[in-house]
């Protein structure tokens, strides 16, 4: 029997929160927005009546309360949002161990080892999504399938309060003329490229053959294609498993949003510092690099590579996501939050190859110098020494996130 994985997403959520907290609210249109001076006072979330106005997540406070004069404005309470993650998870963990949280709102459960077929699965999603509701008072999608990428990509597809499975034996019937750009990992920049070679929905993006999307993406078109022919075997990874031993990363939402490459070069340099530090006192190297980032519409995508050869250079890491973000970012939007997550971790004195054809590795020679630092760090402290492009990033580095 394959995977059975559930993908929880909580509707509206900021907005969602504010309205079970204060009942009073549920009757008007509620926009969550931000700090006006440092998130350009934007719309974070909004509920279902303001919805119905067009707000949309992302646009200003101004541009909001013209499509609905009386648009009721509340600050965001992340401490609340926070109770409420918790909250939701508890009530997952009724029926598995395996959840992986993909932000405060959304997480992915196995419940494999609880539901002996796709139906029992249905009727498990129905039951999470009814106790959500009355024990939490918000309301939650749940996508049901047999891989991570469709679970996502069902819970997407009704909302709000809503169950969608999408079973293995026929999912291109289900999914199939879906646009491949609601695929995860899919963003604006790869859907047009694709575009191109005729390839629109999902069932297109299976059939496309995989030498070509390879030959278009490299490894992440190989990722591609076997995900859209439901060969994604990536499995759930539970924050308590998540672990050293399988990977290390680091995120953070901006202060004010990113609107040029430099910046956000400087921002994963920056995470990748803490990385690095984190891999080599584990004595481990990686072997892979991910970077996921969302924009100021809240478009979240994600993108993955393979390093040439295994690294806890933080310098390597940085310069393989960064690459990741210029072949793939569109800028249709800004960056609004920038995570960096390095895998396929290994032992520190895991062999490496170095070129015949080279004195010394470039490689090699990043890694012997961030050892150096690391020593520097290690005997005068963590802010000894750092990259002099990153300086200006200081406060940032402070609010980052580990993961």
């Amino acid at each position: 029997m394959g995977k059975i994985i559930l993908h929880c997403d909580m509707n509206n959520f900021y907005a969602s929160v504010e309205c079970a907290l204060n009942p009073e609210l549920r009757e008007y249109p509620v926009a969550v927005c931000g700090d006006v001076e440092l998130r350009h006072g934007i719309v974070l979330a909004k509920n279902l009546i303001a919805a119905k106005y067009k707000i949309k997540t992302g646009e200003t406070i101004w541009q909001a309360k013209q499509k609905c004069r009386n648009l009721i404005i509340v600050p965001p309470n992340f401490k609340n949002y926070m109770k409420f993650s918790e909250a939701a998870r508890e009530i997952y963990g009724r029926y598995t161990s395996e959840i992986e949280p993909f932000g405060p709102d959304e997480c992915w459960l196995d419940i494999t080892g609880t539901a002996r077929n796709i139906k029992e699965g249905e009727k498990i999603a129905y039951r999470i999504k009814e106790e959500i509701k009355r024990e939490l008072g918000v309301t939650v999608s749940v996508g049901v399938s047999f891989s991570k990428i469709f679970a996502k990509l069902g819970s997407d597809m009704k909302k709000p309060d809503a169950v969608t499975v999408i079973p293995e034996e026929n999912y291109l019937s289900v999914i199939g003329n879906l646009p491949i750009s609601d695929m995860l990992g899919v963003g604006p920049a790869t859907a047009r490229k694709l575009n191109l070679y005729c390839v629109e929905t999902i069932s297109e993006l299976a059939e496309f053959p995989k030498v070509m999307e390879k030959k278009l993406f490299g490894k992440c078109g190989e990722v591609l294609w076997s995900c859209a022919n439901g060969f994604d075997v990536v499995p759930v990874v539970s924050r308590e498993s998540e672990t050293v031993d399988k990977t290390v990363g680091n995120g953070i939402t901006l202060p004010k949003d990113l609107f040029e490459k430099e910046q956000v070069w400087k921002t994963v340099l920056d995470l990748s510092q803490e990385i690095g530090h984190r891999l080599m006192l584990n004595e481990k190297k990686a072997g892979d690099v991910s970077l996921t980032v969302k924009d100021s519409s809240f478009r979240t995508t994600h993108w993955h590579c393979h390093l040439e050869e295994y690294t806890s250079s933080p310098f390597v890491i940085a310069r393989a996501a960064f690459r990741l973000f210029e072949n793939g970012y569109s800028w249709q939007n800004p960056v609004r939050s920038v995570t960096v997550r390095a895998s396929n971790l290994g032992a520190s004195d895991i062999p490496v190859q170095i070129s015949m054809f080279d004195t010394v590795n470039d490689g090699y020679k990043k890694q012997k110098i961030s050892e150096t630092v690391e020593k520097i760090r290690d005997r005068f402290g963590y802010n000894s020494i750092m990259n002099a492009v990153v300086l200006k990033s200081a406060k940032q580095r402070n609010e980052s996130l580990p993961f």
